[in-house]
């Protein structure tokens, strides 16, 4: 229930402070009482207020200026007309005193009622506060009367968040550092609030329909995908990548790139990687050991647990590591939501890449055919529901080694492991002959013979990880970290948690659990139990 006395001004409990994007007037049943709200909390500190074109069209109605009683207004001033003048008065001068935007948290942080160019961020004058009130529009107009919005957003490289509202949308989505959080609340849709500086969206439905809009507004189950111009779609803009950049983010809160890693990586990414709006995780190199201090080693477990120890680090957890390629895989529901959340189309509903961000398969149908095997297993496992997601993204190793390295392992590696192999096998009989005639050539002859019998356990064991790739069912993926859902990435749980949960999700893909090994069967590297023995984080 909305206070209706100015002399007791909301606050919150944890003490936020809440800022109102406008359109505080017009088309709701209780105006007067929203207004006293929004006024108590602004005199009392609590609460900031920017001005919406509602409001500022009800201003120029209460100074006698002759505007058009449309969208909402007749409202207003009906539930406005028992108000004594003293209220009135005071309606007036809080409308005349908004500003049209604000920049807070050191420029981090830009609020407006319909948005502001990052040129014009901080800056008073009649264009800019024009468009704070109104965003951009094409000039012309749809089917309903209603002007055609410009997606300026596509276009914004500014370094605050930037958070509207204006135009409703059935749901806020991000967009170039940008959100618009009018979820058509007066509409039937929901009324949304988003908490800074953690980007949680808050979402409540409506009641019921309060007003009905020129253009239907489709309520919250039957939400349609917001689209994005092919232009804008494209549209990757050269001064995000180039010169040094300082990144902030929410786990480390300042990422410095040098120039001329910039330039290396820009070299790469525009020739070989995927749409970069897929990237959303590159796996580090993995860090050795120190040199082990044993002789004829280069690294020995005990430096490494020796390291853990030292950094506080209580459990460890040892696995076999399946001798694969890492690969990288980004799920979504279905193509609405690689287009919706990733701004991504005509990508299908994910996508398979390597460490450094190449596609994994030139082969894009069994890509496809990869994807929505494993979509079917989250499906069966439930963890679209577990999560309350509709994407998800999984680090993983991926078999047979030779889906990415079967050339160099048949030409290089296994070249060099058959030819010392048939090598060795003819010089061991030899060798034996000699020591017959020559005690002294023993020692070569036993050296020999350990070499010939370590080739063949070399050969043996890569061969245990390549095979002929023909189909989908030569693939096997062993899943180890569930990367990110919606809103969150899950670096606070560990290894086992990690284990255990992916091992639900390889249990769930039934058709290839009765399958050979050398099948797409989904399962983690041993048992999260069998490991859990062993330790915690890996």
């Amino acid at each position: 229930m909305l206070s209706a006395d100015a002399h007791s001004p909301l606050r919150h409990p944890d003490g936020r402070k809440v800022i109102f994007l406008g359109d505080l007037v017009d088309r709701g049943p209780r105006i007067p009482d929203v207004l006293r709200l929004a006024m108590s909390m602004v005199t009392a500190g609590t609460a900031l207020c920017v001005p919406g074109n509602h409001d500022i069209k009800l201003l120029r109605k209460l100074r006698g200026r002759n505007v058009q009683i449309t969208h909402g207004l007749a409202e207003s001033l009906a539930q406005l007309e028992p108000e004594p003048p003293e209220f009135i008065q005071q309606v007036v001068t809080f409308l005349d005193g908004l500003i049209s935007h604000y920049v807070l948290d050191d420029g981090k942080l830009v609020v407006a009622h319909a948005g502001m160019k990052a040129a014009w961020q901080g800056r008073a004058s009649r264009q800019v506060r024009d468009f704070a009130l109104f965003g951009e529009t094409t000039g012309e107009t749809d089917e309903f009367g209603l002007p055609v919005r410009y997606n300026w957003t596509n276009e914004y490289r500014g370094d605050a968040m930037l958070v509207y509202g204006h135009t409703p949308t059935p749901k806020p989505e991000w967009l170039n550092r940008t959100i618009n959080v009018d979820t058509g609340c007066v509409f039937g849709g929901q009324l949304t609030a988003l908490r800074y500086p953690e980007r949680e969206l808050v979402s409540l439905p409506a009641a019921r329909t309060y007003y009905q809009p020129a253009r239907p507004f489709p309520p919250p189950e039957q939400i349609a995908p917001v689209t994005v111009s092919p232009a804008g779609e494209e549209l990757l803009a050269i001064e995000d990548v180039l010169g040094k950049r300082i990144i902030q983010t929410r786990l480390q809160r300042s990422i410095t790139i040098r120039e001329e890693n910039a330039i290396a990586a820009l070299e790469v990414m525009s020739r070989f990687a995927v749409n970069p709006r897929w990237l959303i995780y590159l796996p580090p190199t993995m860090s050795p050991t120190e040199t082990t201090r044993e002789p004829g080693l280069l690294e020995h477990p005990a430096e490494a647990f020796a390291y853990y120890r030292h950094q506080g680090v209580p459990r460890v957890v040892c696995e076999e590591k399946h001798m694969g390629s890492r690969a990288v895989v980004v799920l979504c529901q279905n193509e609405d939501v690689a287009r919706q959340r990733f701004g991504v189309t005509g990508d299908g509903i994910g996508v398979v890449y390597t460490r450094t961000g190449r596609r994994f398969f030139e082969d894009r149908q069994l890509e496809a055919a990869l994807l929505t095997r494993i979509k079917l297993a989250a499906d069966a496992a439930g963890f679209w529901q577990a999560f309350s997601t509709d994407w998800l993204c999984l680090d993983c190793e991926l078999m047979p080694w030779s889906v990415k390295a079967y050339q160099l392992l048949r030409h290089q590696y296994a070249a060099v492991g058959a030819a010392a192999r048939t090598a060795l096998a003819e010089a061991v009989p030899l060798l034996q002959q000699a020591t017959q005639w020559n005690s002294e050539a023993a020692p070569l002859q036993e050296r020999y013979q350990q070499r010939s019998a370590l080739t063949s356990q070399y050969v043996d064991a890569y061969r245990r990880y390549c095979w002929s790739l023909n189909s989908l069912t030569d693939l096997k993926l062993a899943p180890f970290h569930l990367l990110a859902t919606e809103g969150a990435v899950h670096t606070d749980r560990d290894h086992v948690w990690h284990m255990e949960t992916l091992a639900r999700l390889c249990q769930a893909d039934t058709e290839g659990s009765s399958l050979p090994r050398t099948s797409l069967s989904m399962s983690p590297p041993r048992t999260a139990k069998t490991r859990a023995s062993s330790g915690g984080n890996r």
